[in-house]
């Protein structure tokens, strides 16, 4: 069997949190909340760590190898994957942050965010089963109707049911408008669902009692789409979804990516009619921030993996002896991008988890008013830098290791195609980037996420000070610029749009340099202060030039529509 990334260092995670200011406000907003106090919370994520060598780590390779099968017209997985479900379902991992009233555990958002990471690490396929579930029971008990919420929400929290997410087919990917699968009236309540389905994660397995699929699809008379709920089994009884295959993929073998053939299956309405896009965002949101945590999932077992080999092998130097690579210049730089990455992006990602539990729960409206722009601000960016890092660390981690990170001895290759896929999973980059453009800049949120962030990591940088405090706050000027004159291209949308991808990479930076700097001043001697300081610190230091070059980068790009319609002749304008 191939080697795995060390068991996660959860002292990491912990120090995270303590620079983190917004935990406390988080953890004061509930009794459930409150119960994740630093000794909870560092006794679940040794659990965590434990469970996942146990079942999660010996599960990656098996999966990768053997994956996802067809037998007689349904998904099998291996008995490894069937063992580590019954474990996670018996150890309640589903159940953290689902409310209590669901059976749930009540627990911040953070908490989740930390144990999927160590599960994301451990084996990225079989970890992403749990993330709709989760989704689901939001989208559920705001949209779902009553019965269906007392049936439903405590078995996707068990894990006895799962749920999937069914946007797309063959002609309609990001552009869900061209949809055509169909809704036609059974009674009142309920309907038959007609139509192809694609790219659907586990939307078929072995593993749970019955399986609920969150569907868009136009309701007849209808111009614009509602959403349905459609289980596998309809009371008992096959509901006519036909698995048409699965997808031969590049990585995530044990996950099955499934074509669904939907045949008047029966489901409900979820909310209103022709309101359907809108409403399934509930889920979208919050599968796009854990697609974010899985990117840092799997960075982070790439950097440890790296980190490890590098202190090991030996090479090189003037002695007869040779030294650790990890003592040569260029070595230790590619470790550095990867640590710093990973640790300012951990940073990021457990910040705007609590700024989603302060928009969800704060008793003043003022505080969830600016935590939920900050949220919708923040998410495209966190959603695709951590896409991004996820292959970037792996593919300089298959660099540190040489020759040896290219083969499967190592599991650095097996990160970075599991990884590829991540930048389109729930949302391109590029729709992300219109996204913040469109919805978070220039449209109705008017830049009100800009100005929380501006603000507030504006004050962080001051309370760091020095010339650390200095560099960020130059960092922060070049997007305050940058969105300035995005805003005065709002004539020529295109030469906006062709930039948007960059501007992304520019708030995300910035983003990441606002956790730099508390990690920045991170006091103490112990490994893990040691590590986030020289993370913050590294990263802070190239702010100012980085965000300068996406800034240059932005206006070349804005000219590019001219340029690609001199290239193809198609009118780009």
């Amino acid at each position: 069997m191939r080697s795995q990334p060390p068991i996660a260092d959860t002292s990491l995670m912990e120090k995270t949190l303590s620079v983190i200011p917004e935990k406390a406000l988080v953890t004061g907003l509930s009794d459930a909340f409150a119960s994740a106090d630093d000794d909870t919370v560092s006794a679940i994520l040794n659990e965590a760590a434990k469970f996942a060598n146990e079942y999660l780590v010996p599960l990656n390779d098996v999966g990768d190898s053997i994956g996802a099968t067809v037998v007689d017209g349904r998904v099998i997985t291996p008995p490894e994957m069937k063992t580590a479900w019954e474990a996670m379902k018996e150890a309640g991992w589903l159940a953290m942050d689902v409310p209590e009233k669901f059976d749930g555990q009540g627990l911040p958002l953070f908490t989740t965010l930390c144990v999927q990471e160590i599960f994301d690490r451990s084996c990225p396929a079989a970890s992403m089963l749990p993330t709709p579930n989760r989704s689901a029971a939001k989208l559920l008990d705001a949209f779902g109707r009553d019965e269906l919420k007392t049936e439903w929400i405590p078995k996707l929290v068990s894990g006895e049911y799962a749920a999937s997410i069914c946007i797309s087919e063959v002609g309609a990917g990001s552009d869900v408008n061209r949809i055509r699968t169909s809704a036609s009236h059974i009674t009142e309540d309920i309907w038959a669902i007609t139509g192809e389905k694609q790219w659907i994660s586990f939307g078929d397995q072995d593993l749970t009692e019955n399986l609920g699929h969150c569907l868009l699809a136009r309701a007849e008379g209808d111009k614009g789409l509602s959403l349905f709920f459609v289980p596998r089994l309809w009371e008992g009884e096959d509901n006519h979804i036909v698995l048409r295959r699965i997808e031969e993929k590049l990585g995530l073998h044990l996950s099955p990516t499934c074509a669904l053939g939907f045949e008047g299956s029966k489901g409900w309405l979820l909310g209103k009619r022709e309101r359907g896009l809108p409403q399934l965002f509930v889920m979208i949101a919050n599968m796009r921030l854990f697609v974010g945590n899985q990117g840092l999932g799997i960075a982070s077992g790439a950097a440890d993996v790296a980190l490890k080999y590098a202190s090991e092998r030996l090479q090189g130097g003037r002695g007869e002896t040779p030294m650790p690579i990890i003592e040569h210049a260029d070595v230790q730089r590619q470790l550095m991008e990867i640590i710093a990455d990973v640790e300012t992006l951990r940073a990021l990602g457990l910040t705007l988890g609590c700024h989603i539990d302060i928009a969800n729960h704060a008793p003043d409206e003022s505080d969830r008013k600016k935590s939920s722009a900050l949220a919708s601000w923040l998410l495209p960016s966190f959603k695709t830098i951590g896409s991004e890092i996820a292959f970037d660390a792996s593919s300089k981690a298959i660099q540190v290791l040489g020759g040896a990170g290219y083969t499967r001895e190592w599991p650095v290759e097996q990160a970075l195609r599991d990884a590829r896929v991540f930048t389109v999973f729930e949302g391109t980059s590029g729709i992300q980037a219109l996204d913040l453009l469109h919805r978070r800049l220039l449209g109705g949120d008017k830049g009100q996420g800009l100005e929380v962030f501006l603000d507030l990591a504006g004050k962080d940088a001051n309370a760091l000070g020095g010339k650390l405090g200095a560099l960020a706050l130059d960092c922060y000027d070049t997007v305050k610029l940058a969105a300035a004159e995005l805003e005065g291209l709002k004539d020529t949308p295109r030469r906006a749009e062709a930039s948007a991808t960059t501007f992304l990479s520019l708030t995300g930076y910035a983003a990441r340099v606002w956790s730099a700097t508390r990690l920045a001043g991170l006091a103490g001697e112990d490994p893990a202060s040691k590590r986030l300081r020289a993370s913050g610190e590294y990263l802070i230091t190239g702010a100012p030039g980085k965000a300068r070059g996406f800034l240059e980068q932005m206006r070349a790009e804005q000219t590019s529509s001219d340029a690609m319609q001199q290239v193809t002749g198609f009118n780009c304008s």
